[in-house]
This record gives structure tokens, sequence and C-alpha cells, in this order.
């Protein structure tokens, strides 16, 4: 007990005015939405509003096993990005309200993902004598690591939606679809349909379930703008990342992400 209780001291410590108190104001949100989900008998979003307190402890425990120094932006950074996805995105409907609310989101992910990817190399090259990787190199691995973090998810998002039933795969309207498998000679042609104006569904009894207002995409769009918006923030972070060790003087930005040995 007295161990924890040392930990947390020199955890509060070690962190600065601001950062705890936006830490301690977004857990109190999130204590408070979670109590409103309770009282409605909503139990999947109560669900969701614990996964976002634990998650809120996952930059300090990282800290305490890899013995790692966070830089303060990239834990403000954190906690703001899981209380605005679960919270605000899956509890308070945000991707839904605001159109970019997904993409914004996404963007931001990527250039996390590509400051902890630099962060890693980056303490690797600083420890090792033997071998010095390139700037470019490091921008590379970076930009790689982020990406793949990137697939990742969308391959999580894809099994929730296969194997859960859910929907994270947010589907949108189409106007016009490009297809080969409505070639009435199956000879590999594409058929163009353009100005889709409604869609019908019916169940294997012939009964008319929904008319759709165009086209439904199952989450193709959806996938391929999350990757394309990853592959932005990657590619940001590690130009910077780049620019930074050419001139570390002169191009701070990207050394205010880099973790460092605590």
């Amino acid at each position: 007990m007295e161990k924890k209780l040392d930990r947390i001291k020199k955890r509060v410590k070690k962190s600065s005015r601001r950062e705890l108190i936006i830490y301690f104001t977004l857990r109190i949100l999130i204590i408070l939405c979670l109590i409103g989900e309770l009282l409605r008998g909503n139990y999947e979003n109560a669900l969701l509003c614990i996964l976002s307190l634990a998650l809120f402890l996952l930059p300090a425990i990282a800290e305490r096993t890899f013995k790692i120094d966070l830089p303060e932006i990239m834990e403000i950074i954190i906690f703001c990005f899981i209380f605005s996805a679960e919270i605000l995105g899956e509890i308070n409907n945000f991707y839904g309200i605001f159109k970019n609310w997904d993409t914004i989101l996404h963007t931001l992910n990527g250039f996390l993902c590509a400051s902890f990817g630099f962060s890693l190399v980056f303490l690797l090259n600083e420890n090792i004598t033997q071998v010095k990787l390139s700037p470019l190199f490091v921008a590379v691995v970076a930009f790689c690591f982020s990406m793949t973090i990137g697939v990742a998810w969308e391959f999580f998002e894809y099994g929730m939606d296969t194997f859960i039933g859910v929907d994270m795969q947010k589907d949108e309207y189409v106007e016009k679809i490009n297809t080969v498998t409505l070639d009435p000679k199956q000879a590999n042609n594409v058929v163009k349909i353009d100005d889709i104006e409604t869609t019908k569904l019916y169940d294997s009894n012939a009964n008319e379930l929904v008319t759709l207002n165009g086209y439904l995409d199952i989450g193709l769009h959806d996938t391929m703008k999350d990757l394309i918006v990853n592959f932005v923030g990657a590619l940001v972070y590690s130009v910077f990342g780049y620019l930074y060790l050419c001139n570390s003087k002169k191009f701070k930005l990207a050394g205010k992400f880099i973790t460092k040995r605590a």
C-alpha cells in the first residue's frame, strides 16, 4: 500500500498543474456520465465509461513498465483523444452529429502513433553506439509503425462488425457504383450505374424491409477514408521528426512528442 502511495505521489509531483487539471476534470466528467448511464439503465454505455477510466491509466502503466517518461503534451492529447472517442463520439453521438469527427480523430491517431514509433527508434538509436540510424530511416520506421497500427485497428473494426454485429465501419449512401458482378456476360466487364436515387431491400419472402436514399455502402469508404487520414497524420509527424533529427535546434516541434527514458 505504501509503495502504491509513493508511486501516486511521484506521479503527481512529475505532472504539471495543467496536466493534472485536465486529467481529473475529464475523469470527473466520465464518472458523471457513468452514473447517468447507470440511472438510465444503459449498461453498454456504462461499460464504455469504465473502459475509458481504465484507458486513462495506460500512460502511467506504460511509464512504470517500460521506465520511460511520456511528454506532457502527448499525455494531454491521449486523455483528450480517449474522451473524444469514447464519451463524446460513442455515447454522445458526436460521430453522427459532426460529420468530420471520426476523420479528425483518425488523423490525430496517425500523428500520435507516428510519434510513438519515432520515439521507440529514437531511444534505440541513442543507446547503440555501434550503429547510427539515418534520420530518413527513423522517419520511415515511424511512418510504417503508425500505418500498421491504423491497419490493425481497421481489422478490429471489421472483426467487431462481422462477429459481434455492431457498426464500427460506418455505412454511407453512394449515388453510383462500378461493378463487374452485374456484367450479364460474366466477362469481367465493368458495369457503371450512375444517379442511384433509391434502393429497396426485401427479405426471402419478398416482403419489403426498407427503402434507402441511394445505394448503401457497407463500410468500404469509411475504412479507406480512415486509412487515408491516418496516412496524412503519420506523414506529417514523420516529416517533422526527420527535420528534428537533421536540426533539433531549428525544428523543435517533433521533439515535444518524443518519449524519453525515465
